[in-house]
């Protein structure tokens, strides 16, 4: 037998050969005639339709749609066409379920092959006895899904390296933007570049801190020094914030089934505050309150000031406190959040090749210090290095340290104002007793003569009596308000020192030139010092503008010409707010579940008009009668159904009754409209 003989091979394409690839005839079918069997089904549809139009429309109409060109004929397209999507989409689908079962029943066939070293005995019956549930390949699925999640991580990785360079290129310069992109953004606390003290032409030195709030972490943060009562009641604050979402979601269902408007932003908020009493209140005594409702007073009472640890001394492992302390501590709710944090950054720095030699977990102190290098003496350091300090912040912490940051600025406020004063001293000590040296001096020697020539023939004050309130340092500070006061910026002291400094540097110029006497030196050590320190106070956060929650302060030394670790770190920084941080929320956008247009009333296609013809108390022409005036005026489609919407509103105001045409109720158009009778 030739390969000629074997016209059923799937090498064969043939579109009328049984069974060939591309045919549209198969042996199944056993040789019936599919094209009479579509043609005779088509006729059949056609015919009904068409004999309900000749029972529905008058005899004029008729013969005008017969005119206008084959009603049938258009019909036996539309139905053609209609049969051949349906039918193409149940082939496609029921093969598609046929290649299912017979791939799952070749693979199981193939695994009882395969299975060389157990006897197919054994095999079936493990399987017969533990089921799909048991003796499965769940272990090495899981394996299977790790792998790919590795390689789409290194896909990422690169993708973002990618990113960075091309941006880079772009804008042939470092800035922010090549940190945190697009929806992490507003985390940014503060982002500085500055060039480095001993090598500021060819190294960069960059400061960034990012700050993610409670509110925002997937898996919440709390310090090892919480109480069990406190995370008892956070768990169940969090399920009343549940609760009243689920109550929320339902009522907005409801009136969304109902054809109402969406509640809006305030009404779901003024909803929610409306609705707490049913689950919780401010009656601590009493047993029978509804805030005991999952929990009774009297357990809540015996875990009151219980920590983290239990003096030995007092523990007994069969008291009530002891058991409901262990099932918070398995649940891990304490060290949960931070512990995952820590490991999504160490894993992340390990992935993408950023290694480092010194790590300090500060587990109840909730601190991570990571760096690349044991060593902190920068003058045995490479070019290429970093440093990161994960910290979380309660508000009890942020208040300790605005108090120590307030006490730090005041101190160097107070070391620069006595350096100024002492360079004053000496400056005013040095002038010659007869020269003009500044302003001041000749302002002084000509004092007499501006009173006596000028301010007394304008009655002017003079120069000496007028207040002064600009000190030639910088603006006048505007007065504080209560804003100011619980964010302090200290922009404008910060400022002033600033300026302070860099005068008394000109100043000690210009009165010692190439002198250099000990009192000049002094000075500018101390000069050299204070400045130092301040440009390190200055670099470190503000914590007026930290908000309880986790702390990422990087810091980061890197190559301008190369920005290997700036741009390993962009990747490393971007990955970790996406695995620990929720993003930003904005409530108005999540709060549509549905959208207004999903609801719409004229969603519905129908002839029916807007308002009912009942309504407005018009009864209409039967539907052929009017079909059929439009034909014989030959107005056009649209100006025939505008007329009837220009003349209603005439016919209502005469209160006129319009004759009846046609015969009976078959002949009326009902106020659902023309379709409706079709």
């Amino acid at each position: 037998m030739g390969a000629i003989d074997l016209p059923k091979s799937p090498n064969v394409f043939h579109p009328e050969k049984p069974s060939a690839v591309g045919s549209r005839n198969s042996l199944a079918q056993e040789y019936r005639d599919q094209q009479a069997e579509v043609n005779q089904l088509l006729e059949e549809e056609t015919n009904k339709v068409i004999h309900h139009l000749a029972s529905r429309l008058p005899k004029d109409v008729l013969e005008r749609l017969d005119v206008m060109g084959g009603v049938k004929e258009k019909l036996y397209n539309y139905f053609n066409q209609n049969y051949q999507n349906m039918f193409n989409r149940y082939m496609v689908t029921s093969e598609d379920e046929m290649v299912k079962k017979v791939r799952n029943f070749v693979d199981k066939e193939e695994t009882k092959v395969l299975a060389r070293y157990t006897p197919k005995e054994v095999a079936d019956l493990l399987d017969a006895v533990g089921g799909a549930d048991k003796f499965n390949t769940g272990e090495i699925e899981k394996s299977m899904v790790n792998m790919y999640g590795h390689l789409q991580g290194h896909i990422q990785r690169g993708v973002n390296d990618l990113e960075n360079l091309t941006n880079s290129l772009l804008r042939q310069k470092t800035d922010t933007g090549a940190f945190i992109r697009g929806e992490n953004a507003y985390s940014i606390v503060k982002c500085a570049f500055k060039d480095n003290i001993s090598k500021p032409k060819t190294v960069t030195d960059v400061k960034l801190s990012v700050n993610i709030l409670d509110a925002e972490l997937i898996s919440p943060i709390f310090h090892y020094q919480a109480t069990v009562e406190y995370l008892i009641k956070d768990l169940l604050s969090k399920h009343i914030t549940d609760a009243l979402d689920r109550e929320i979601e339902k009522i907005k269902d409801q009136r969304i089934d109902q054809g109402l408007e969406e509640l809006t932003d305030s009404e779901i908020i003024f909803t929610k505050m409306g609705r707490i009493e049913n689950y919780t209140d401010d009656d601590i005594e009493n047993p029978k309150s509804r805030r005991y409702s999952i929990i009774a007073k009297n357990l809540m009472e015996r875990i009151s000031d219980l920590r983290a640890e239990i003096d030995p001394e007092t523990f007994d492992a069969l008291n009530i406190r002891e058991n409901l302390k262990k099932i918070i501590d398995i649940e891990n709710i304490r060290n949960r959040g931070f512990n995952t944090a820590i490991n999504s950054i160490t894993s992340i720095l390990d992935t993408s090749k950023m290694g480092y030699q010194y790590i300090e977990n500060l587990k109840n102190a909730r601190e991570l210090v990571i760096r690349e290098y044991e060593d902190t003496d920068v003058a045995n350091l490479p070019d290429e290095r970093y440093g990161v300090i994960m910290r979380y912040f309660d508000n009890a912490q942020l208040l300790e340290e605005r108090k120590a940051y307030d006490v730090q600025m005041k101190s160097f406020e107070t070391e620069v104002a006595h350096l100024w004063d002492v360079l004053e001293v000496i400056y005013q000590n040095r002038k010659p007793a007869f020269k003009v040296t500044d302003f001041e001096d000749l302002a002084a020697k000509n004092r007499n003569r501006i009173r006596k020539s000028i301010k007394a023939k304008t009655g002017d004050p003079l120069y000496e009596d007028i207040a002064k309130v600009w000190d030639e340092i910088s603006f006048v500070k505007p007065a504080e308000t209560e804003v100011e006061r619980m964010n302090r910026t200290y922009l404008y002291e910060k400022d002033r020192i600033r300026q302070r400094i860099i005068i008394m540097r000109n100043k000690m110029k210009t009165m010692y030139d190439y002198q250099y006497p000990v009192e000049r030196r002094v000075m500018e050590d101390r000069l050299s010092s204070l400045e130092r320190e301040y440009n390190r106070f200055d670099y470190m956060i503000n914590p007026y503008h930290i908000q309880p929650g986790l702390l990422l302060d990087v810091d980061i030394t890197s190559i301008k010409r190369k920005k290997a670790t700036l741009d390993a770190m962009a990747n490393v920084l971007n990955e970790f707010l996406h695995g620990v941080s929720k993003g930003f929320q904005d409530a108005a956008f999540a709060s549509f579940s549905r959208r207004r247009s999903t609801v719409r009333e004229d969603i519905n296609q129908s002839f029916a008009d807007v308002v009912p013809a009942e309504e407005q108390g018009v009864k209409e022409a039967p539907g052929g009668q009017a079909y059929l005036d439009m034909l014989n005026s030959g107005e056009t489609a649209t100006a025939a159904i505008e007329a009837p919407k220009r003349g209603r509103a005439a016919k209502s105001a005469a209160s006129a009754k319009p004759k009846k045409a046609g015969g009976g109720r078959r002949g009326r158009k009902p106020s659902g409209g023309a379709m409706k009778e079709i």
